[in-house]
């Protein structure tokens, strides 16, 4: 009887586990890549995101882990997550320096880089150029030109070096705002300086003859004759057109005419002030 009652407990069980759903199986590698894809295709950047991490972490060795690090800093740009889209191409080039779409993460850091520059400096110091810091953009020059020097038949380097261009005006511009600002405090040897260093670095800029006239200004507040008239002399020869250059005599800007200092910027040559 007892035997009786013990076929009949393990018939039920067998027929309550045949009848119970089956475990889903575990998605393969290539489904989850296709699937992280598809979404990134769609549109869905931040779903794309997470499936790509998810593959990532999931499958840290596999065939489709380096492809799915790409996407992922494909993704963070286009999401305008541009820090993690900075770290995640730092990551791979520091994990994959021979990888042969290497250069595409060196492409995302600049342009990355370029893109939180403008938009931090813009958004913070829109109407000062002069405590404008030049930093990120420097940075994104400096990551643009390392692109061009590595991967010179990269299919990123026309993009790369029309930004070069725009960057160089840029700090050149920079570098002029703070010579103006200088010149409104009285500090000339710094606001010469200023110019000179646009006339070093960024040659064949449109900021090279605001500076000249800058330095024209500054040299002769200075009573440096002659470094006013080489400096005055190259104006005429380069940019006779100038504005300030009226019948052939130069016309001052009237930026140090007006005494603006308080006592802190006059013994600090204008390096600190009210304003700062």
């Amino acid at each position: 009887m007892t035997r009786h009652w013990l076929m009949i407990l393990l018939a039920v069980t067998v027929t309550a586990c045949s009848n119970s759903p089956s475990k889903p199986t575990e998605q393969t590698e290539q489904e989850l890549y296709k699937e992280a894809r598809d979404t990134l295709e769609n549109g869905s950047q931040l779903a794309a995101i997470e499936k790509l991490k998810d593959l990532e972490s999931r499958y840290p060795f596999g065939r489709y882990a380096e492809q799915a690090q790409l996407e992922l800093i494909y993704a963070y740009y286009n999401s305008a997550n541009m820090e993690s889209a900075l770290e995640a191409a730092e990551r791979f080039i520091r994990l994959h320096p021979l990888h042969p779409q290497v250069d595409y993460a060196y492409y995302i850091r600049a342009l990355a880089t370029y893109d939180m520059g403008f938009s931090m400096i813009e958004r913070r110091f829109s109407d000062d150029v002069a405590k404008r810091d030049p930093t990120p953009l420097q940075d994104a020059f400096r990551y643009f030109s390392e692109l061009l020097t590595r991967f010179p038949d990269s299919p990123y380097v026309a993009d790369s070096r029309a930004r070069m261009v725009y960057l160089r005006e840029r700090l050149a511009s920079h570098e002029v705002g703070v010579a103006r600002y200088y010149m409104k405090r009285h500090a000339f040897i710094a606001a010469a300086n200023r110019g000179q260093k646009v006339m070093t670095e960024y040659p064949r800029t449109r900021a090279v003859a605001d500076a000249m006239a800058l330095m024209i200004e500054a040299y002769e507040e200075l009573g440096m004759k002659d470094e006013e008239q080489k400096t005055l002399a190259l104006l005429k020869l380069n940019y006779p057109d100038y504005p300030q250059l009226q019948d052939g005599e130069f016309v001052s800007s009237g930026l140090a005419k007006t005494d603006r200092r308080t006592w802190l910027e006059i013994i600090s040559f204008g390096l600190f002030g009210s304003e700062d």
